[in-house]
């Protein structure tokens, strides 16, 4: 457990936003006024939120059971939400190993909570920057071993990092140390289904430094290129193994415009 850098409270955090909306205290002011203009653009911003953490648990879920993995590196951990990735994860197999990371210092304050493990497993948490994959694949290799398959989740992470910036090899920078047999697991935001809104959020972002990259349903398929997509594939997150439990309902007919999926890397 690492890093001491001072929280900026100048202007929103992505993961802070993101507490805000799944109902969470550990935002401020800026983060909740940054939420609010979302709102306004898309009232649904906590059904968003609600169907992207319940995809997240069904897909830990398959993964120590069907997938038989039992080492997870989540990167873009967000401040904790219970029930966490650890906790379903050692909920299937308790000896299940886990390292988190992320790069806002408020997290780190929680990370107490993140640690509390089964006995027979392990979770770690390391501040680092997604940006970095080497220093947080050489941090990993000391508590995972890097020998075995790591299910390796970047959940609600890349529509912040733009193209350009390198999101698709920041990806295979972090699969390549990863042996076969190994998970990608993405879910991804998307402007497919309401242009407008979607235009209006990403300028939104701009106007604070921000990157939102709302990517379609091809771009971000992409990112599992030369992997072996699990059933159904490509989908929105909310229909992703509903079999699995823990479907949110959402008012209105109109889908929740995010994708998800999940690859074996052969």
């Amino acid at each position: 457990m690492t890093g001491n850098d001072p929280i900026d409270t100048s202007k929103p955090h992505p993961a802070r936003v993101y507490d805000w909306f799944l109902g969470g205290k550990d935002n401020y002011p800026v983060d909740e006024e940054m939420a609010k203009q979302l709102l306004a653009l898309d009232a649904r911003g906590p059904d968003m939120a609600r169907v992207n953490r319940a995809f997240m648990h069904r897909a830990t879920r398959w993964l120590g059971t069907t997938g038989g993995v039992r080492q997870f590196l989540d990167i873009g951990t967000g401040i904790p939400t219970e029930p966490n990735l650890h906790q379903i994860a050692q909920e299937v197999a308790p000896d299940s190993r886990i390292v988190y990371t992320d790069n806002d210092p408020i997290v780190l304050r929680h990370a107490e909570a993140l640690l509390r493990s089964t006995p027979g497993g392990v979770t770690e948490y390391v501040q680092a920057d997604a940006r970095d994959p080497e220093a947080i694949v050489e941090a990993a290799g000391k508590i995972l071993d890097l020998n075995r398959p790591v299910a390796l989740s970047l959940i609600a992470l890349l529509h912040f990092i733009s193209d350009e910036d390198g999101a698709h090899e920041l990806v295979r920078r972090l699969l390549d140390p990863l042996p076969s047999g190994s998970y990608l697991v993405l879910s991804h935001a998307t402007g497919d289904f309401d242009r407008r809104s979607a235009d209006q959020a990403r300028e939104l972002y701009q106007q604070r430094a921000l990157t939102l990259a709302l990517r379609s349903r091809e771009e971000f398929a992409a990112f599992f290129d030369g992997l072996e997509l699990i059933e159904p594939g490509v989908s929105l997150a909310a229909d992703w193994r509903p079999e699995l439990g823990e479907a949110v309902p959402v008012p209105g007919d109109e889908p929740i415009p995010g994708y998800a999926g999940v690859a074996r890397k052969p």
